[in-house]
């Protein structure tokens, strides 16, 4: 199998934001931040978070429990440790992209490492343009969440993220003052792969949910899906979740996601990422909440071990 998979038009373009619904965007960029944690685009399931709770590791000293502050530019250096009890990954501080996100398999109910520490992502990489972020950092604190956001000369980031053992753990939006778009870079680690779902192809089941509980049911459509897992852990399973993207290229181990101004790169892990559901609607404002499956959806699953057909070949371009 090559990388030119063949893809659902939902998953693959979206037009991008003019730049007059920009206006202001950046300006506002840091504050619009602050109360954004109990918006999250997922919600991962409760039993996975228990626990959970990141400490951000900077130069000056650690910053952990419920909090909502500043870090100035100058206290932040190159890049910084965010660390929780099942997650933990590595912040370039000049782009916020993220370096060796990995879940540390620590017990709980929903691991799905089975106790082995588990590097997902080797990189998650945002091309700023040459543009380096030199603002003050907000950071927001609360449970198992936090919320770091950040911007330079034209451009925001912000990147939301969840201490739980599967579901919608993580996700990165990019702001731009032009409304261009901003692609991401995802690179696996060794031993995670990224492969077609044979359990998304050529279904012919009954899916349909009952819409705001009512007893009338609609179709669900079951569209191919990308997911990524390894050899070692029979319920390690994600997928790259987009809101207002397209995917420029897919190989066995890297993918790159073209963002619009005020979209998402985001990612599910476990059940969450083996469910059939919608699409995510065309949106780059004030749109998780409508957006969040809930549950609600038939769970297809995924073959362990992955067969070799079904691998995305070659690993990378």
């Amino acid at each position: 199998m090559n990388s030119r998979l063949e893809l659902p038009a939902s998953e693959t373009t979206f037009p991008t934001k003019k730049p007059d619904l920009m206006r202001a965007g950046l300006l506002a960029f840091a504050a619009l931040s602050s109360g954004l944690l109990g918006q999250q685009a997922y919600a991962a399931k409760d039993a996975g978070c228990e626990g959970g709770g990141f400490t951000v590791e900077l130069p000056g000293g650690p910053v952990s429990g419920l909090t909502e502050t500043t870090i100035p530019a100058s206290s932040l250096g190159t890049s910084f440790t965010v660390r929780g009890k099942f997650v933990v990954f590595v912040v370039d501080a000049a782009t916020l992209g993220v370096r060796n996100y990995t879940l540390t398999g620590a017990p709980n109910p929903l691991d799905m490492t089975g106790g082995v520490p588990t590097t997902i992502f080797a990189s998650k990489t945002p091309d700023l343009q040459g543009v380096a972020l030199n603002g003050n950092l907000t950071l927001e604190l609360d449970g198992p969440d936090v919320l770091l956001a950040r911007s330079g000369p034209g451009v925001g980031m912000k990147i939301q993220a969840k201490d739980c053992a599967q579901g919608g753990v993580f996700q990165m939006e990019p702001e731009r003052a032009d409304g261009l778009t901003t692609d991401f870079t995802h690179v696996l680690a060794d031993g995670v792969f990224y492969f077609d779902n044979p359990n998304f192809r050529n279904v012919n089941l009954p899916l349909c949910v009952p819409p705001n509980f009512n007893p009338s049911c609609a179709p669900v459509p079951v569209t191919p899906r990308v997911n990524f897992a390894n050899d070692l852990s029979p319920k390690f399973v994600g997928r790259d979740s987009t809101q207002v993207a397209t995917r420029v290229s897919q190989f066995g181990g890297v993918s790159v996601w073209r963002v619009a101004s005020g979209g998402r790169m985001g990612g599910v892990l476990g059940e969450d990422s083996v469910e059939v559901a919608p699409p995510s609607t065309n949106c780059v404002k004030n749109c998780q909440a409508q957006n969040r499956v809930r549950g609600k959806f038939p769970v297809l699953g995924f073959p362990f071990p992955v067969p070799q057909e079904n691998r995305l070949t070659p690993r990378s371009p």
